[in-house]
């Protein structure tokens, strides 16, 4: 049986919506990643603390989400798009599990920079595993969309 897993980070929302969306959709089970230590809800704020943890490569402690994998066949992971890569606290997620002979779905939402380089950090962290194409949304989805998508990975 495939068992599916839809794992995100959201500061604001719009990647958390999108994460629903496809656990609707593909009745897999739901985690949010959630670091020890928040950043602010001031967007210039938060955009300072996340642009300084990226260049330093910086994995948060994450207080949910440690659970193991082991019982999943397929990984949706999902990111907001920070400064053209994924957000620490899925870097954080992708270092601490093993994804060898799974398969990995990615999605993330931007305000107009599509995927920059998530797909490729996420290909460099799970290179034992299989990864399907993404999608990247600007904003938030229409379930059509995500219908789609699905549909063009084979997934429904």
């Amino acid at each position: 049986m495939n068992k599916t897993l839809i794992v995100y980070y959201s500061l604001f929302k719009n990647t958390e919506n999108l994460a629903l969306e496809i656990a609707v959709q593909t009745e897999g089970d739901l985690r949010e990643l959630i670091p020890e230590k928040n950043y602010s809800f001031d967007y210039n704020t938060a955009a300072k603390e996340v642009r300084n943890q990226i260049s330093r490569g910086f994995c948060p402690k994450l207080i949910s989400a440690n659970d193991s994998i082991a019982a999943y066949d397929t990984i949706f992971i999902g990111s907001p798009n920070w400064f053209k890569t994924i957000a620490p606290p899925v870097l954080s997620f992708l270092r601490s599990h093993d994804f060898k002979g799974k398969k990995i779905i990615p999605f993330c939402t931007h305000g107009g920079g599509g995927f920059c380089q998530i797909e490729n950090d996420i290909a460099k962290e799970c290179s034992k595993a299989t990864l399907l194409p993404g999608i990247a949304v600007n904003g938030g989805a229409m379930p059509e969309e995500v219908t789609n998508w699905l549909k063009s990975l084979g997934y429904k």
